[in-house]
Formats: structure tokens, C-alpha cells, sequence
């Protein structure tokens, strides 16, 4: 079986085990904190990152999450999630590169390194500035979010794709440590109600970092 090294609140971690569920791809997950730097993960990617994905049997040791998702979207059929035309696709592609990068560098990365980090890490309180700074990001993100619904099904077309899981898992991020405000955003929010829904978001929704407790509605599907 694949092992998957991970720890609760990384968002790329997240994308995947999304990805591994709608496919129905078995795994276990391992519980890995990167910044201890332990000598036998560094030895499956010297990195010192995660996602990384092995299967010891076959010799096969995967890394990255986009390198991860495209290996199973490349061998597992069921659930595509990079689909239809070649245009299509390069959309799937834009949206999960925009949340991947842009949302984790603005909202995401803040919030784990005040929130998160600092506590559990650097036993430092966190900089209020920055955590201001990272909640109002995300209401711009959201409102973009918002306008791509205002025109589809889904974030990048007709049908959930892997821009859907990218977007899910930043954001499942950023809802445990606090950072989202719903208010004003019905159309992002009735989204996020949907993949929270989905039977392979709820392992994510049980899972806490430990010390560091999540919101009261953060389980909840009627935000």
C-alpha cells in the first residue's frame, strides 16, 4: 500500500489526499513534521518537504503534490480530475497554480507561520499585523472565487476538477486557523459547503494539529 507523509494542516498534503479519495486510491497516511528534519525523510527527499508518497514494494517514491496528482490522474481512471478539452485542462491548470502559489504565499503561508509555527515551533506569539494582513487577502480571494462561480458550475468549469481540490485544501487551512470570513461570500461559501460534504473531505475534518484547536463550525456544514 502507499504511505503518504503528511501532517494535518499542510494544504498540499490536503489536495492530495482529496485527489486520493475521490479516486479511491488506498494509502496510510504518516504523520511527518518537516521542520523537525528527521535524517530518514530527509532521505526520501532531501527537501526536506512534504507531500511525498512511497511505495516501498514497488520501489516508488513520489514528490510534490502536483507531481503526485498528475502520476494518478496518468494511472487511475476513475474521477478524473484533469479533464476535457486541451483548453479546459490549461484552466485546471491556471486555477490550481493560482491557489497552489498565490493563495498559500498570501494567506495560507501566514497563517501556519503565525499561527502555527510560532506556537508549536518558536514558542513566539504571533505578529498581529501579518494575521490582519493574511485575513484580508483572503477576502479578496474570496471574491474572486465568487466571480468564477458567478459564471460556473464549479471553479474552473462544468464539472469539479483538481482546481476544486486545490482551492479546498487552502482553504480548509486557512478555516482551521481561523482565517476565512464568510460573511458577504454566499457563493464561495455554498461551494465550500459542498466539498466539506464530500465523503473524502471528512477524515481531513476529523484530523486536528495537536495543540492547536480549530474553530467551533469548522466541522460544521451549514456555515
Amino acid at each position: 500500500m502507499w504511505q503518504l507523509y503528511q501532517f494535518p494542516l499542510c494544504p498540499f498534503s490536503r489536495k492530495v489526499r482529496l485527489l486520493l479519495g475521490e479516486k479511491g486510491v488506498g494509502y496510510e497516511p504518516v504523520r511527518e513534521s518537516p521542520w523537525e528534519r528527521r535524517d530518514e525523510f530527509i532521505d526520501l527527499n532531501p527537501t526536506g518537504q512534504v507531500p511525498v508518497m512511497v511505495d516501498s514494494e514497488r520501489g516508488v517514491t513520489l514528490i510534490d503534490s502536483t507531481v503526485i496528482s498528475e502520476f494518478f490522474e496518468e494511472t487511475v481512471t476513475k474521477s478524473p480530475m484533469l479533464n476535457g478539452t486541451a483548453t479546459d485542462r490549461a484552466e485546471i491548470r491556471r486555477l490550481v497554480i493560482w491557489f497552489d502559489t498565490y493563495f498559500y504565499r498570501d494567506i495560507t503561508a501566514p497563517l501556519l507561520q503565525e499561527r502555527m509555527l510560532k506556537r508549536l515551533v518558536y514558542k513566539q506569539a504571533p505578529d498581529g499585523t501579518a494575521l490582519r494582513t493574511a485575513m484580508k487577502a483572503a477576502v479578496e480571494y474570496l471574491d474572486y472565487i465568487d466571480y468564477l462561480l458567478d459564471h460556473r458550475t464549479w471553479l474552473a468549469g462544468p464539472m469539479m476538477s483538481l482546481a476544486d481540490l486545490a482551492a479546498a485544501a487552502q482553504i480548509s487551512v486557512a478555516d482551521y486557523l481561523g482565517g476565512i470570513d464568510w460573511k458577504s461570500h454566499e457563493q464561495a461559501k455554498r461551494w465550500y459547503v459542498g466539498m466539506k460534504s464530500r465523503p473524502s473531505f471528512r477524515m481531513l475534518l476529523t484530523e486536528r494539529m495537536d495543540g492547536i484547536a480549530p474553530p467551533a463550525d469548522y466541522e460544521k456544514l451549514d456555515l
